[in-house]
């Protein structure tokens, strides 16, 4: 069986599905792997480095053979349409893929006759865990956005205790306490800084804790839902849960939101109202801009000065830290691989939980409920509704 690694295509994009320390793991479970000439350039791979780890690499000009001969694509980012009019009938495509946007991949992959499954849709349970690539790439960008932060702002993170007087240590306020908001927690502890963190969720206060954040507690009831997610909040309560943060934030000399709901937009937690008594050279980081933005205005890829509080609107952040994130999400790729795998064989069961939430495509047949939806095709019977199940509803992230 074949698996084929194309390179990314989309801008921006510096991961790669597969590094060359990972292909061995692979070719132990009899796989054949092709990689595309230049698909690790961003990850300072080398094309010998493939063919050292025992993988063939494909020349450009090659790229639409190996992609009819692939059992499975595996990549980042949805295949483009010239690519899946390659696959042939059968073929695993293995990305992120967002059921309710990424219509047109979908409809080309039914057509097609293939399957798809998306990361964004692995169900969070613990026979998963290694599988979860958004955790992996949370993880890196919590990371991230607690560096951007310390970059940008114009004072030390850090306490300093100097002859000529003390620095007291940056004020770093975290919304959302799920995987990429304990991560700029610990990142920002560990820059020096004074880190305070508000969850939705109470049980969330022990995670930041244990990190060494204060967490703040609000006069508001409590929205935890089933399995530790957040349930949706009224527009009242969402009210009275801006106006309680509003002095946290305009005390804070850096915000970082990362709320973030796999499938929806984000939710709005800062207006520009909240962020109008912070001090001048202050930091907001939004790292759910790309999906609607926790904070009013702000725009990916940007930083926007908002009465003189620098507003930075996160994109392709994970792909700012290529090596490392790559490496997690090559693990993850194995993992997935190693489920469906059988003696070099893959085959796709779907009464297996994970297969059947995150089957977006089924040989052809559209499976899931929000693609379906979006496509304006009748519903089938629920197969599983992992989207539900891995969303953290309007304010907080999803947690590991």
């Amino acid at each position: 069986m074949r698996v084929f690694v194309p390179a990314e295509t989309r801008p921006g994009e510096c991961r790669v599905a597969m590094l060359p320390e990972i292909v061995e793991k692979l070719t132990k479970m009899q796989l054949a792997v092709e990689v595309e000439s230049g698909v690790g350039a961003h990850c300072f791979a080398s094309d010998q480095e493939y063919v050292t780890a025992g993988a063939v690499v494909v020349a450009a000009g090659d790229v639409p053979t190996a992609l009819a001969q692939a059992d499975v694509v595996a990549s980042v980012r949805p295949l483009q349409p010239n690519q899946i009019n390659s696959l042939k009938s059968g073929a695993l495509a293995l990305s992120f893929l967002q059921p309710a946007q990424d219509t047109e991949a979908i409809q080309a992959i039914a057509a097609r006759g293939a399957s798809a499954m998306s990361f964004d849709l692995i169900p969070r349970i613990s026979r998963a865990q290694s599988m979860d690539a958004l955790t992996s790439q949370a993880l890196v960008t919590g990371y991230r956005c607690a560096l951007v932060a310390a970059d940008r702002l114009p004072k030390f993170f850090p306490l300093f205790m100097t002859a000529a007087g003390t620095i007291p240590p940056a004020k770093v306020l975290v919304l959302g306490a799920g995987v990429a908001g304990l991560q700029a927690i610990a990142t920002a502890k560990r820059l020096g800084a004074k880190v305070s963190a508000y969850d939705v969720r109470p049980a969330s206060a022990d995670e930041v804790k244990s990190m060494g954040a204060a967490f703040i507690q609000l006069e508001l009831e409590s929205i935890e839902g089933a399995g530790g997610y957040a349930r949706e909040m009224t527009q009242d309560r969402a009210a009275r849960q801006q106006e309680l943060l509003t002095p946290y934030i305009e005390a804070a000399d850096v915000v970082i939101t990362t709320a973030a709901i796999p499938g929806r937009p984000a939710p709005l937690l800062v207006t520009r109202k909240m962020m109008s008594g912070m001090t001048p050279g202050s930091i907001v980081v939004d790292l759910a801009s790309e999906s609607g933005g926790n904070v009013e205005g702000s725009a990916p890829g940007e930083a926007l000065d908002i009465n003189g509080v620098t507003l930075w609107g996160a994109k392709d952040v994970a792909s700012q830290m290529p090596v490392h994130a790559s490496r997690l999400y090559s693990m993850n790729v194995v993992a997935v691989l190693g489920l469906i795998t059988t003696d070099g064989e893959v085959g796709l069961d779907p009464s297996d939980e994970i297969v059947a939430g995150s089957a977006v495509v089924l040989n052809g047949e559209i499976r899931n409920a929000a693609a379906r939806q979006a496509l304006g095709l009748p519903e089938q019977p629920p197969v599983h509704d992992t989207a539900a199940t891995n969303a953290a509803t309007t304010n907080a992230e999803a947690p590991a």
